[in-house]
């Protein structure tokens, strides 16, 4: 790849680039009309989001929904098979969770289980697609660049404090996988860069994103600043951009320069974390996002994204060797979930934060999709398991998935929804459906439900039509 650009094809590359900017934040100001003033918004039990992303599809009878257990064995019937680990009691009294989450059971006295997830029908079951539905409540593909709900945060309520950036993404890369669908929803989509997430791919490394690049120091670093100033006005930006896109992106520029120079950029360096409680965060690079997630929140952030990372074949997406695999993520969020939860408790920030722990659909052994739907197999799963690497839950299941969530108004200690107990392990008790989750957050934040922009001459609501309905027995006060 070419990096050593002269002045003219640098030029060049700064205009392209900016053209696809406009393109993916195409609407002009005077369409961006309609949206409720933050001002007036509702009276709000949360300031601050943190999203903790089981990215891959975390098998809901695996973690915060086990069945019956049953152990190895070769030649045994696959059909028998609902959990492959052993359920062990939490905090809350009849509850149990799959064996290797005894961290995070013992902190859901602090927090509500929804058992009842329902992901959408898409058809032929994709990751990124329902990733997608999932990040922007909208089914892909769209006419117009959906934005993340990160990014409606952003904009409705603003930076909780100035310095840090509204939006915060850790833990996702880009060139790995299927990096530009992931894209597509990491985005402000029509809302505008300044709305879009500031990306923080490895934790460890955290303080270098608020970092000029190595031999550079702040006087060239401020000349830099400058020019890109002028590059803007100079780009087809500058030509052909509203004055809402060019005033987009020079603030977000301009809050990174900010950054740089803050004391608040101090808790992207977790070296200064005390010794005991960053061993308890460092299983790898989700952990130590947990831990970046609870110093950004401390310094005033709003919404922080962390995630096991969507890497197709790893992480959560177990196509084989299922068991095992899970055995290794367990390890990766028990730690972390927990002493995140316990921290901002401690702390009194979860009282204003609401976590959420989630992923995009759950997982069976024998079931792909949903019982009442047929959708093409994508895991060849024997009926007879003979090898260890069939033992685990390799399929795609939409029809029930786990949700754990924490503060922000809340309930404590609180069961939702059920599923069956036999094959196939479904919803049967008051479903949920990503619309309901993201408006239940909103109006946890103070959202209206009826916030909404002109987009393409018609409104785009935070949910599609603006019909997403709040879960109210998920809150302290409705």
């Amino acid at each position: 790849m070419k990096t050593n650009y002269n002045r003219r094809e640098f030029l060049q590359n700064t205009s392209m680039a900016t053209l696809a900017a406009m393109g993916m934040n195409s609407p002009m100001a005077s369409l961006l009309a309609g949206s409720n003033n933050p001002i007036a918004q509702r009276a709000a039990s949360a300031d601050t989001v943190i999203l903790l992303w089981m990215a891959g599809g975390m098998a809901h009878t695996e973690t915060f929904d086990p069945k019956r257990y049953t152990p190895y064995e070769k030649g045994m019937e696959g059909n028998r098979v609902l959990s492959t680990f052993k359920s062990v009691p939490t905090k809350l009294d009849g509850i149990h969770f799959s064996e290797g989450l005894e961290g995070i059971g013992s902190v859901m006295d602090k927090g509500t289980l929804i058992r009842s997830y329902v992901a959408a029908d898409l058809g032929h079951i994709l990751h990124t697609r329902h990733q997608y539905n999932w990040h922007t409540c909208y089914e892909p593909p769209q006419t117009v660049a959906a934005p993340h709900m990160g990014a409606w945060i952003a904009k409705e309520l603003g930076p909780k404090n100035p310095v840090i950036p509204a939006f915060i993404d850790i833990g996702q890369r880009f060139t790995v996988g299927e990096g530009e669908e992931l894209k597509a929803f990491h985005s402000a989509g029509f809302l505008g860069n300044e709305f879009g997430p500031f990306f923080i791919p490895d934790p460890s490394q955290g303080l270098d994103s608020v970092r000029p690049p190595v031999g550079m120091n702040m006087k060239r670093f401020e000349g830099r600043n400058k020019l890109y100033n002028d590059l803007i006005s100079k780009s087809p930006f500058g030509d052909f951009g509203s004055d809402y896109q060019k005033e987009s992106l020079r603030r977000s520029m301009e809050q990174a320069y900010i950054l740089l120079n803050s004391p608040e950029s101090k808790a992207f360096n977790l070296s200064s974390e005390p010794k005991e409680s960053y061993d308890i965060y460092n299983t790898g690079r989700f952990g130590l996002g947990c831990l970046l997630a609870r110093r950004l929140t401390e310094q005033g952030a709003r919404f922080i994204s962390v995630t096991t990372e969507y890497e197709p074949f790893f992480g959560f997406d177990t196509h084989e060797n299922g068991h095992t695999r899970m055995v290794g993520m367990k390890k990766q969020i028990d730690g972390p979930v927990s002493q995140l939860i316990k921290d901002l408790d401690k702390t009194g920030h979860l009282d204003r934060t609401l976590v959420i722990v989630a992923s995009e659909f759950s997982r069976d052994m024998m079931v792909e999709g949903r019982p009442d739907q047929t959708v093409k197999e994508q895991v060849n799963q024997p009926e007879i398991l003979n090898d260890m690497k069939f033992y685990g839950m390799h399929r795609h299941f939409t029809d029930g998935c786990s949700i754990l969530m924490f503060g922000g108004g809340i309930k404590r200690g609180h069961v939702y929804g059920k599923t069956a107990d036999e094959r196939p392990c479904k919803t049967i008790e008051n479903p949920v459906k990503i619309a309901g989750i993201h408006q239940t957050m909103y109006h946890a934040l103070g959202i209206k439900a009826d916030t909404q922009y002109e987009i393409e001459k018609r409104p785009f609501y935070t949910t599609p039509d603006g019909k997403g309905q709040v879960v109210k027995d998920l809150l302290i006060k409705a």
